[in-house]
């Protein structure tokens, strides 16, 4: 597989540099617009003020933007577990994308392959465990929504790449759009604080439809059911 690395240098990055212990996380966007070349051209564009370390084109090219050992801004205000503003513990790479604004589509077969071979060479390097590669719409889901549901993660954590749950279709679909009395609601709260989402977060819908982007692709409706109980316990075993 020949995967091309081209040099894009944008100039919004901290001027100081970090070490590499400071790498704990790898964060997944799409760029949300509706033109590849527009989302570049923002990207290294001073006055947007946002960047990226790597941005994977819909051809599967690489876009080195950012070295790793300086701090991009991709992740804006941001929380995990007992992390916050996560920039500067961070890896971000974007990936071309419309977005849920502009006709969201799947990512393309190139961009899936180059994602999983740049994740895997980043994980390697900097130690960041499988539990830290996450979405933009993870850290912050009062105002994101990338990657988005058509993101390939359960795909992904065959390689290692993130984690997923270990439950079978079959009894995914079976508790699907099952009630949960109010008991089994705290639980799942609680489930999802463990796996490593904000309590910061007060809109509980909100919480629940990033998780089911993330977790639940299927049916991205904010109603928690048996489901989405199911899964966050699975995970919250597996993830800590």
């Amino acid at each position: 597989m020949s995967i091309k690395k081209v040099f894009n240098y944008s100039p919004n990055f901290d001027s100081n540099k970090r070490k590499s212990k400071q790498i704990k996380f790898l964060i997944f966007h799409y760029t949300g617009m509706k033109k590849e070349s527009e989302a570049i051209k923002r990207l290294t564009n001073i006055q947007s003020e946002v960047s990226s370390h790597y941005l994977i084109k819909k051809n599967g090219d690489i876009v080195v933007m950012v070295p790793d050992l300086y701090v991009a801004w991709h992740a804006g205000k941001s929380f995990w577990k007992s992390f916050k503003s996560l920039n500067k513990n961070s890896i971000g790479i974007e990936i071309s994308n419309p977005g849920h604004e502009h006709s969201y589509i799947n990512f393309s077969k190139k961009q899936i392959q180059s994602i999983i071979y740049l994740s895997k060479l980043l994980i390697k390097k900097y130690k960041i465990k499988s539990c830290n590669v996450l979405g933009h719409s993870d850290i912050a889901p009062f105002r994101k929504k990338d990657p988005g549901e058509k993101f390939p993660w359960k795909n992904l954590a065959k390689f290692g790449v993130g984690k997923w749950h270990s439950l079978s279709n079959k009894i995914l679909k079976k508790n699907r759009m099952k009630k949960i009395d109010v008991k089994e609601e705290k639980n799942f709260f609680k489930f999802l604080f463990k796996i490593g989402y904000s309590k910061k977060v007060l809109n509980k819908k909100t919480l629940v439809i990033a998780f089911q982007r993330r977790f639940r692709q299927e049916l991205v409706n904010g109603k928690i059911d048996q489901e989405c109980l199911l899964i966050s316990q699975n995970l919250a075993k597996k993830l800590n």
